[in-house]
């Protein structure tokens, strides 16, 4: 669900963006006016929400964006393997399996509070509290 559409220009850092179907953060902002009868051109430099990759891409200044709803929820890990975590959401008692990102898979363990973002029904499991 959107509940936000925002021109190239109005993007900030720190900006949540849907582009190709992925999410991304705004992490660089460069808008360049053109000539006298040119369009504002606008070079984002973005990182993808769920894998961390980086992307450059370059867009007139009226191209429209979609801002993807964020949800930070905090739960309690209930069990670990390889790639994945159980999660008890600690607000509703649901139980959901969320994967664990390269840099927490060594710190987390059985009980461990956390916290987890839901972007538009994907589930992150971003740190541990």
């Amino acid at each position: 669900m959107v509940l936000k559409i925002i021109n190239a220009t109005e993007a900030r850092v720190g900006t949540n963006l849907t582009l190709e179907g992925e999410f991304y953060t705004v992490k660089k902002m460069d808008v360049s006016k053109t000539g006298k009868h040119g369009h504002a051109k606008c070079r984002i430099e973005a990182e993808n929400m769920v894998s961390g990759s980086k992307k450059v891409f370059v867009v007139p200044g009226h191209e429209r964006f979609e801002v993807p709803l964020v949800k930070k929820n905090k739960g309690q890990i209930l069990s670990v393997n390889e790639e994945k975590a159980s999660i008890m959401d600690l607000e509703s008692f649901e139980t959901i399996e969320v994967s664990i990102p390269s840099e927490l898979k060594k710190e987390i363990e059985i009980n461990d509070n956390v916290e987890y973002w839901d972007i538009e029904g994907t589930l992150i499991l971003k740190r541990k509290n």
